[in-house]
């Protein structure tokens, strides 16, 4: 794989048990960039490693006054020099390219899970924590995985070296094959310390990035509760932290820097004593003592590599630890008695087994739960995307579990919006370009959505002057918007696509009861034929809904229109009406009392939340 390749048309199936396992799985899956690039560390190193003799032959032969091995040494010179120079340019080639191509490829798989998991990736794991892992953890592996074909290469070269030590100069050469394995394993006893520092310091900035994050996700609250300062102070007290755990964990690799300085230095000159006392001696000459010199000077070089790969494989693994516990979650997937499921579309009943909800194909459908989190973790799971800590049986669209099917399957047939929909930064037209049937025009979602204002905001914003909302940029996460705005325009994103199901979590939470009104009417217009369900516990929305569902206690507790369940049940009038306990604790409403068109039970208004509102106001203010 070449960088002008990229992006892998399949990145494959990662060994995800382990992070050693998956480096491991990385170093295979890319044999052959790095068998390349050990064989250019190969030339390289041993290039450097015959210097030395070119040189040593050079300076006999002019002790020995011996013009015609004078030439024959300076071309050893010249063709090492060669050796050298092309082994080193492609050796660097090659290793950058295995580190971008390790990086892509883990990149690839990083967003290939996260589009599988969808949401469900920031409940499993915190989203500081996915970010580290998809930035800095992605660089370390990469590293390491460039940092191993220079290792064995320069492996190769000093045991070659060595050998050839021995036979070229018994005396000395025994002596550096003895002494290169000692200074070669010398920091193995400082890397267990070293690398539990180095684990403290990554920890401390995972956190540190998890809190940066979420402060910056909720600034504007911070702003508005006057909290910036609370959590300026938190991030000044962790990024001191990852200071002196960075401070603490560099000390331990400058003590290991040194140690590989020291005794190489050590070994230098015990070779230089002991080889001048054999050449005063006359059992060798002084082109050898030369030679043997160089090639200890220079065995240095490939040395580092070895403290390198120390370094690499101590930063990357921790971060392919964590890169592998991304990529090990998987969606919850029960077995059925049908067997593999193909690609094609599932159409009908949508039923969760676990709360018996049933949605009837091509109606609107509300559902109310008491407990805005349990709505939440229902929507997910209306869409395919249970909880890893759930365990309940899949939910089925005509009969065919949705957590069977393939992601892109159930996603195109069963779309979940959250409360707090993402968009991102792009003119609108961009924002609404995504996969869909082709039938839901753009305009005809804005409409539905209410978008007449946020087109006008878009329109006078727009900075190339041709008022064209459509090609007006949206900035990230649309924080120039208002909250209603941002929210309309996910919806109005929603409809586009035009699924076989759309699930709608708190669609109008932010906008007023004017617009709520409109935007229920729009959407059942739109949808007409197709199944949509809305998490809600808005009277406004609940009066449009051709079904409602009331889930108590995470079971199905009562079904039927608003009004009726308004009259029928205490538990949902309290729940929609915000009933106090005092209220509840009322004489209900009969079975004869009705509901008229103003929303009142008897002498009772109930549906609208304005009234009670008022009321509460009035009673503060007595």
């Amino acid at each position: 794989m070449q960088i002008r390749d990229l992006p892998y048309p399949d990145p494959g199936i990662p060994d995800a048990r382990s992070g050693p396992r998956f480096l491991l799985w990385l170093g295979r899956n890319q044999l052959g960039g790095q068998l390349k690039a050990l064989g250019w560390g190969l030339l390289h190193f041993l290039g450097v490693g015959g210097l030395p003799v070119g040189a040593g032959l050079a300076i006999q032969a002019v002790i020995d006054r011996s013009g015609t091995r004078l030439a024959v040494a300076g071309g050893l010179i010249a063709l090492f020099g060669v050796a050298i120079a092309v082994g080193d340019t492609m050796l660097h080639r090659a290793a950058v390219t295995n580190w971008i191509t390790a990086a892509a490829r883990v990149q690839q798989l990083l967003a290939r899970k996260a589009a599988e998991l969808g949401s469900a990736l920031t409940r499993r794991v915190a989203a500081g924590e996915v970010v580290a892992v998809s930035t800095g953890d992605v660089e370390k592996i990469g590293w390491f995985v460039e940092a191993l074909s220079r290792f064995l290469a320069s492996l190769i070269a000093v045991v070659f070296i060595c050998l050839g030590l021995v036979l070229y100069l018994p005396e000395l050469g025994t002596l550096i094959a003895c002494a290169v394995p000692v200074l070669a394993l010398s920091v193995l006893p400082l890397l267990p310390r070293a690398t539990q520092r180095a684990d403290i310091q990554r920890e401390k900035a995972g956190k540190a990035t998890e809190l940066a994050s979420d402060t910056v996700a909720g600034l504007r609250v911070l702003r508005g509760i006057g909290g910036e300062e609370l959590f300026l102070g938190r991030y000044r007290r962790a990024s001191q932290e990852v200071r002196e755990a960075a401070v603490r964990s560099a000390r331990m690799w400058a003590l290991i820097s040194a140690v590989q300085v020291l005794l190489p230095g050590v070994l230098l000159i015990s070779v230089v004593w002991y080889g001048a006392h054999l050449a005063l001696d006359g059992r060798i000459g002084v082109g050898s003592l030369v030679t043997v010199y160089s090639a200890v000077t220079l065995l240095m070089f490939p040395l580092r590599h070895f403290e390198e790969i120390a370094m690499a494989y101590s930063f990357s693994r921790p971060s392919a630890k964590r890169a592998a516990r991304v990529l090990s979650l998987e969606r919850t997937a029960f077995e059925n008695e049908r067997g593999g499921l193909d690609d094609t579309r599932p159409t009908g009943e949508l039923y969760d087994p676990a709360t018996g909800l049933r949605v009837a194909a091509g109606l609107l459908t509300a559902v109310v739960c008491g407990d805005p989190d349990a709505a939440g973790r229902l929507a997910e799971r209306l869409g395919g995307h249970a909880a890893e800590e759930e365990r309940s049986p899949s939910v089925l669209l005509g009969g065919v579990p949705l957590d069977g099917l393939p992601p892109a399957t159930a996603r195109t047939a069963v779309l979940v919006q959250d409360k707090d929909p993402v968009l991102l930064s792009g003119t609108l037209t961009e924002l609404l370009d995504v996969p869909s049937s082709g039938v839901v025009a753009a305009d005809k979602a804005l409409a539905a959505a209410q978008c007449g204002d946020v087109l006008d905001a878009l329109a006078q914003a727009s900075v190339d002057g041709s008022g064209d909302p459509m090609r007006s940029t949206i900035t990230e996460r649309g924080r120039s918007l208002s909250g209603g705005q941002r929210q309309r325009l996910a919806l109005a994103r929603s409809l586009v696509t035009d699924p076989e199901v759309l699930v709608l979590d708190e669609p109008t939470s932010a906008v007023d009861s004017h617009t709520e009104a409109r935007i229920a009417e729009g959407v059942k217009a739109l949808r007409t034929g197709r199944t949509t369900v809305v998490f809600a516990s808005s009277p406004l929305l609940l009066d449009h809904a051709d079904a409602v569902v009331f889930v108590h206690d995470g079971k199905v507790a009562a079904v039927g229109t608003h009004r009726e369940l308004l009259v029928d049940d205490p538990a949902y009038r309290a729940v929609v009406t915000r009933e106090t306990d005092n209220e509840q604790a009322a004489e209900p409403a009969t079975d004869t009392e009705r509901v008229d068109d103003a929303g009142h039970i008897g002498d009772r208004q109930i549906i609208t939340p304005a009234a009670s509102s008022a009321r509460e106001e009035i009673e503060e203010s007595a």
